[in-house]
């Protein structure tokens, strides 16, 4: 069941909160410096457990996010997940995660992310990542399903702790 045990909701991190208004959103900028991500996740049939992650973000030269976290899953020991992500256009981008399987999609839909990968086991991830007001945090909700069935839930809350 380690594969249900990915704590995504720390990780998924990869983009958020909207600055004022008036400023062009940079979503990849909110991960450079430290992030802190804590929420639960529900897996069927096994009981909600605590998930938390400290990220170290940074933007390499070609605009390139990486992003490590150290992942705490209550029962767990320690993992390490890494991301690299990319701006590909207009609300768009793609990278990599050490979890997934695959590419990491995502896009910018009416101010929020959504992450669309997959995981070993034919799983598929649909997260959502919404900015809070003021840029400093944001809420973060996770749907696993296999077979086109729901079997794993998260909910969570990201944010900021410095590297501005």
């Amino acid at each position: 069941m380690y594969l249900f045990r990915v704590g995504l909701i720390a990780a998924a991190a990869a983009f958020l909160p909207h600055a004022a208004a008036a400023e062009p959103v940079k979503p990849l900028e909110f991960f450079e410096g430290r992030t802190e991500s804590i929420g639960t996740i529900k897996v069927v049939l096994k009981k909600a457990f605590k998930s938390r992650s400290i990220g170290t973000g940074k933007i390499e030269a070609d605009g390139t996010l990486t992003l490590i976290q150290r992942v705490e899953d209550e029962g767990k020991p320690p993992r390490e997940r890494r991301w690299k992500i990319r701006q590909t256009g207009p609300k768009r981008f793609v990278g990599a995660m050490s979890e997934a399987s695959g590419p990491v999609a995502i896009e910018e839909i009416d101010g929020s992310y959504r992450f669309r990968f997959k995981m070993k086991g034919n799983l598929s991830v649909e997260q959502w990542v919404t900015p809070n007001p003021g840029g400093k945090t944001a809420k973060n909700t996770m749907t696993i399903k296999k077979l086109g069935m729901t079997v794993g839930t998260g909910i969570g809350t990201i944010r900021k702790l410095g590297g501005d």
